[in-house]
Order: structure tokens, then C-alpha cells, then sequence
């Protein structure tokens, strides 16, 4: 249990970091959170016509509309700019808090990834890399590019870099610490 405490901890903290790395000194994500000098006209704007928080997705349609109408509205906003908004009324964020969190987060699910390699009849370190590359893999299928396919996203090879390098280095970190070391 120790071994698997420790592997969970410096494999969640090699997750954390490189997400770290990624966000901060490479900048990777820039394209998904971009600055504009119009922020505060845009914000003014949002907040006297948007009246509660959540997701948005400018054109939309109203709910409830039959197939006739839905086409001729989908023809109507083919190849004319749209927006996604996530609006929020209250900005507060604790980075303490949400730092405490994601790697709790990190170190949970390197507990779960430990828990299918003491599955495994033997575990090399080639299986183990194998392992949290395909998380990485699924993590990324599943997830960002799923949600690319219906609303492009500006940071998918960022996503795609993130898991790859984030669970390639805790496989090469879990591959070289937990095997069993033959006496």
C-alpha cells in the first residue's frame, strides 16, 4: 500500500506540474483564452443582456421548434460568425483552492490508473507506458476532441500535448517505481 500511496502521490504531481508548465511558461492554451482590449465594452455589453450565469451559444434558436423551422434557421446563420459564452455574474476565483483541487484530482486518478496496473500479471515498464498513454488516449477522445467535433475548441493539440506528456512521463515514472524488483 505504501508503494502504491507514493506512486499515486509523484505521479499526481508530475501530472500537476506539467499542467503547470503547459498553462504558464509555455502558454500553450493561449489560443482558448485569448485577450482582447475590448474586454470591458464586451463585459458591459453581456451583463445587460445576459440575466443569469451558464452556457451560451449565439446564433441559437429557441427550443421547441419544428424540423421547417430549424432548417431555416440553420441556413439563415450558415457561414456568418457565431459565439460560444460561458458567463459567469460573479468573478471569483480562488487559485489556491482550485490548485488544491486539480491535484487532488491528479492524484486520484493515478490511483485508479495504479489500481488497473496491480492487474496486470506482469507489469513492465513497457505495459505500464502503454497504460496511461492509452488514459491519455482515451482521456483526449472522450473528452476534448468529443467536444471539438461539435463546437470547435482553439486549444485541441494543446489538449492533445497535455495528456500525452502528462501521462507519458507518470508511465515512465510508474513503469521505473512499481514494478517488483527481482531479488
Amino acid at each position: 500500500m505504501k508503494k502504491s500511496i507514493i506512486s499515486a502521490i509523484v505521479g499526481g504531481l508530475i501530472i500537476f506540474f506539467w499542467q503547470a508548465a503547459s498553462h504558464v511558461a509555455f502558454n500553450l492554451h493561449e489560443p482558448s483564452q485569448m485577450y482582447t482590449s475590448n474586454q470591458d465594452s464586451i463585459l458591459t455589453t453581456l451583463n445587460q443582456h445576459l440575466k443569469k450565469e451558464g452556457g451560451y451559444i449565439l446564433p441559437r434558436m429557441e427550443n421547441e421548434q419544428d424540423m421547417a423551422q430549424a432548417e431555416a434557421f440553420a441556413k439563415s446563420v450558415t457561414g456568418k460568425p457565431w459565439a460560444r459564452i460561458q458567463y459567469y455574474t460573479n468573478y471569483q476565483i480562488s487559485m489556491q483552492d482550485n490548485m488544491i483541487r486539480g491535484l487532488l484530482v491528479d492524484i486520484f486518478l493515478v490511483f485508479l490508473v495504479i489500481y488497473l496496473i496491480k492487474q496486470l500479471k506482469v507489469a513492465r515498464m513497457r505495459d505500464i507506458l502503454s497504460l496511461c498513454l492509452i488514459v491519455a488516449i482515451i482521456v483526449f477522445t472522450n473528452g476534448a476532441y468529443t467536444e471539438h467535433i461539435w463546437y470547435p475548441i482553439f486549444d485541441l493539440r494543446a489538449q492533445l500535448i497535455d495528456l500525452i506528456v502528462a501521462w507519458g512521463l507518470c508511465g515512465i515514472w510508474l513503469g521505473w517505481y512499481m514494478p517488483k524488483k527481482s531479488a
